[in-house]
């Protein structure tokens, strides 16, 4: 007799499992004392960590933090290999993520309070998971005030290369002894063979009301594949059999069009996501039909059924598209939607209104919903390279959480809505879009705040509000230059003819007025919505949204300028160079290695990576400042001048793309490091106005470059300015700024210096002696940011070399 679950129960849209809903978080404001922040198993001696990293100035300008003791260890971006460092070049950081959205009950924060980091001994591992015997893991709270039995926890998991090879198997292990057996479905593996990224899915015996475990991942010694063996896709008969149904349906102008997970899963048509002893999950899709069997032609229904047969339950993960590539009349559809599960409503919105080229999402439980949450090691995570390095010493802002919170509610997180995305991405000035990862991002890294996970999780949710999903009906996945070299969003038809084909390859038109839509996407301007997420929680939905993104940035510009299949970004705004390649890299990187997209991703990458050595790094011609002047670079002062800001964007990205690993990225990098150092060290320059908003760089329009940076520090600045010595106090009075302040906007988190500081960063671990001198001048300044309320731009150096010359 088979077990039938409770009644359905709506949960959370972000990744892991949680039993609070995304509308219950950001509803609520009480406070929760379980809320524990990172896991905590001691102090992380962040001084240490920082007068490292900051030199000699470190004393008297770095933040006051607790100590207790560090060290920690890195990844080389260059060899791909681990390697120790020394105690004085420590890289252990309190940058962490989790794999889960907030709990139910999000924590106060009315008063701020120090962010607890783990502790760690001389293999960077923090103390607890180390002393169970593992070389990482994950903290799971209970969210709820009753015991559970048989919990059910799954999550992304990066690895650095080398940490698990090949034919090691992981198991997972727990206070006093106990193991748990862990199933790894691994979804991409480094240059050596090791494993990269992926998803770990583990039954936890028991959790107590409130409580906390850490489930530490070890080495088993046992040889075989470390993913748990394949479970056949037919395997789905057997949650149907325990009585699994749930449809989603649009009714437009009194006709019903629905899909129904059940019947798909019947009809044989999955594909297996994750599939093991421990959890087997299925994607199914379909157009939408009516009575009559007949489909929709724009509107299609995407599930991800995540099943896990010992604790009798199952997540449903429910998504509707209106993105079909080529399909004619592309238009916004307003219909009542409508998702059913074991024959009740869980969820209904009439009159939603589905924009063109976009998506909405929503994630169920068919029985109880697991009441956890889950917290990172923040040391390994950062040891891994997958996201910058963030100063642990920033302590996120309570208030600044608490605004996350009250913006992640009503319309904007309603499906079409836009989480705490900027909806017009052009939008001139600072927000908190803009960065390698935007500033909600990396609040949720540095505190494991609710508030935080509500936004990251569910901002990459409604990623899909915007009009850039462009899906082919042939494969299935979002359009690749591959199939389409000549597809693009701007340009006249003839540009998009296909010289093999005859065919023009243009996307069709929109009737006037059929897509309107209040979402501007823009390369320039772009954050990144879905790399985090999918990192931390595998979730195929943000795995699509990244690629979505990534796909985009590579086709919208015209296919002459971007060298057609290439997917060149040399034609953007710097800054948009910026981040299509940041965008594109993170696609690249985290992409399953079976996904026909990985290898599409990764050459175009290497195209734009090989595009900029050959232009600058590897081209004696090129200019010695080190600055990008392809795309609209020089378009100041009557064609004189360029944005560093920018550019320091630009040198941000190369750096992230160095970390990650890719071929060449380093050479690109050490070749960019000259002009964020240069601006703070050279001969003939300031530092004072090392962060300048604009900086001439050759005479007139048209005139080849100065040869150094003292030249173009002259030309950008008055007589008055050139004849006060460097820092001192006349100076400071001229600019109207303290004494050992830098110009342009000082104290903003996202002023000038703070747009510098993540290039610096970068730079400064790759530029030998003058680098260290670079950033410690940088840090030496009198006036900085607080980074609490926004720290995109909190990078700092990793205090390891890396070699240009290998990658």
């Amino acid at each position: 007799m088979s077990r039938r679950p409770p009644l359905p129960l709506l949960v959370s849209s972000a990744a892991l499992l949680c039993s609070a809903t995304l509308g219950a978080l950001a509803q609520s404001t009480s406070a929760d004392s379980q809320f524990k922040g990172l896991p905590v198993t001691g102090e992380l001696d962040a001084q240490s960590v920082v007068k490292a990293r900051y030199g000699q100035a470190a004393e008297a300008t770095a933040p006051v933090v607790p100590s207790a003791g560090s060290n920690g260890a890195g990844v080389s971006a260059t060899t791909g290999t681990m390697h120790m460092e020394p105690p004085h070049a420590a890289t252990a950081a309190a940058t962490a993520a989790a794999t889960a959205p907030a709990p139910a009950k999000p924590a106060a924060h009315a008063e701020p309070a120090p962010r607890p980091s783990p502790s760690h001994g001389a293999a960077g591992v923090p103390h607890g998971f180390r002393e169970l015997g593992g070389f990482t893991g994950v903290a799971i709270d209970s969210t709820d005030g009753v015991a559970q039995r048989e919990v059910p926890v799954t999550f992304g998991q990066v690895f650095a290369p080398g940490e698990v090879k090949p034919g090691e198997r992981l198991v997972g292990k727990l206070a006093g002894g106990a193991t748990v057996p862990l199933q790894v479905d691994v979804k991409a593996r480094h240059a050596d063979g090791s494993v990269r990224h992926a998803v770990i899915s583990a039954l936890l015996p028991a959790l107590g009301p409130h409580k906390s475990v850490l489930l530490a991942l070890a080495k088993d010694g046992k040889a075989g594949a470390p993913a748990a063996a394949a479970a056949n896709a037919t395997n789905a008969k057997a949650l149907l059999d325990e009585g699994l149904r749930t449809c989603v349906s649009a009714t437009i102008d009194g006709q019903a069009w629905s899909a129904c997970a059940d019947k798909l899963l019947a009809g044989k048509q999955a594909t297996a996501w994750l599939a093991g002893p421990v959890s087997r999950e299925w994607l199914v899709d379909a157009p939408l039909t009516n009575a009559k069997g007949a489909e929709h032609p724009h509107l299609a229904a995407r599930f991800a059924v995540r099943w896990y047969p010992a604790a009798h339950k199952a997540r449903v993960d429910v998504s509707v598209d209106n993105d079909w590539a080529y399909e004619p009349d592309p238009h916004n559809i307003k219909y009542d939607a409508r998702v059913t599960l074991a024959g009740k409503e869980v969820y209904a919105k009439p009159g939603l209104n589905h924009l063109h080229h976009a998506r909405w999402r929503k994630v169920f439980w068919w029985g109880d919903a697991p009441a956890v949450a889950l917290r990172y090691d923040s040391v390994y995570l950062d040891a891994t390279r997958a996201v910058p390095h963030y100063d642990p010493s920033v302590v996120v802002s309570s208030s600044a959480l608490g605004e996350l919170g009250a913006r992640m509610s009503g319309k904007a997180i309603e499906p079409m809505g836009p989480g705490m995305a900027t909806t017009y991405m052009p939008t001139t000035g600072a927000h908190n879009d803009i960065g390698l990862l935007p500033s909600w991002a990396a609040m949720y890294l540095l505190s494991m705040d609710p508030h935080a996970a509500l936004a990251t999780f569910g901002t990459a949710d409604l990623a899909g509000s915007w009009p850039i999903h462009y899906r082919d009906k042939k494969t299935g996945r979002p359009v690749s230059l591959l199939d389409h070299p000549y597809m693009t969003l701007l340009g006249h038809p003839g540009d998009t003819v296909n010289p093999a084909t005859g065919k023009q390859e243009k996307f069709p038109d929109c009737a006037q007025h059929a897509c309107d839509t209040e979402y501007t996407p823009d390369v320039p301007h772009q954050p990144s919505l879905a790399y985090v997420p999918y990192l931390l929680s595998g979730d195929f939905y943000y795995l699509e949204e990244l690629q979505f993104w990534a796909s985009w940035d590579a086709f919208s510009s015209n296919p002459g300028y971007r060298d057609n299949v290439k997917g060149l970004l040399k034609p953007e705004q710097v800054r948009g160079q910026a981040w299509g390649l940041r965008t594109l890299g993170d696609a690249a990187y985290a992409t399953p290695d079976n996904d026909r997209l990985k290898s599409y991703f990764t050459s175009v990458v290497k195209h734009n990576i090989d595009w900029y050595n050959g232009e600058y790094t590897d081209n004696p011609a090129a200019n010695k400042l080190g600055v990008i002047v392809n795309g609209y670079a020089i378009v100041y002062n009557n064609g004189t001048g360029l944005a560093p800001w920018q550019d320091d964007f630009f040198t941000s990205s190369v750096g992230h793309l160095a970390d990650l690993g890719f071929k060449d990225a380093g050479r690109l990098l050490a070749w960019k490091a000259r002009y964020p150092v240069g601006r703070m060290v050279a001969p003939g320059v300031c530092w004072v106005d090392g962060a300048s908003y604009e900086m001439t760089v050759r005479p007139k329009d048209n005139a080849p470059l100065f040869a150094t940076l003292a030249e173009a520090y002259k030309a950008s600045h008055a007589a008055d300015i050139l004849s006060l010595p460097c820092g001192s106090p006349e100076m400071a009075m001229k600019f109207k700024l303290r004494p050992g302040s830098m110009n342009n906007l000082p104290d903003a988190n996202m002023g000038y210096p703070s747009n510098m500081q993540p290039a610096l960063a970068y730079a400064a671990d790759v530029a030998g002696a003058p680098g260290k001198e670079a950033w410690r001048l940088f840090m030496a300044r009198s006036v900085k940011p607080d980074y609490g309320n926004a720290p995109q731009f909190a990078i700092v150096p990793r205090g390891v070399k890396a070699d240009p010359k290998k990658d």
